[in-house]
């Protein structure tokens, strides 16, 4: 599987956002839905990744900039197709060494407090993500989680 920045102009890739935000409109009331569109995605804070296998997209995961030390994890969606393939597995981990490569100490993440997104968390966890309060522009919400874990940094 090849993970590479996306700069968000192909068509496979708006349609599996477009689905997750519909999910995530679906799942959770609208002011509790904090999934970006295409146009927010494209901010310069974030880094916008796609998976690929062949000419077939597997999934996205977007990293944002809070602060020079902080950044927030977005947009994690696999397609239907490659689900359960650990696809998402593949750019969490990318994720989390693009970020350590960058220099970042904390990774923090926002995911839905439903059974839909049990699936999501226990990858999180999995990962060392451990749960928190809310971080950034985030307000206490019940169809929230919050979660947060240190990056590790390596001597080279």
């Amino acid at each position: 599987m090849e993970i590479k920045i996306d700069d968000l102009s192909g068509g496979e890739v708006i349609r599996l956002l477009e689905e997750h935000l519909a999910d995530m409109y679906k799942t959770s009331p609208a002011e509790s839905a904090h999934a970006l569109d295409v146009d927010a995605l494209k901010s310069p804070e974030i880094t916008f990744f796609s998976a690929w296998l062949g000419n077939e997209l597997q999934g996205c995961l977007a990293i944002k900039q809070l602060t020079p030390e902080h950044i927030e994890l977005k947009s994690m969606r696999t397609s239907r197709a490659a689900r359960q393939s650990g696809v998402a597995t593949q750019l969490l981990m990318h994720a989390l060494d693009i970020a350590t490569e960058r220099g970042y100490q904390t990774v923090s993440l926002e995911t839905g407090s439903h059974d839909f997104f049990r699936p999501a968390r226990n990858l999180y966890e999995k990962f060392g993500f451990r749960y928190c309060g809310p971080f950034a522009h985030y307000q206490d919400d019940p169809h929230s989680r919050f979660m947060t874990r240190d990056l590790i940094k390596t001597c080279k």
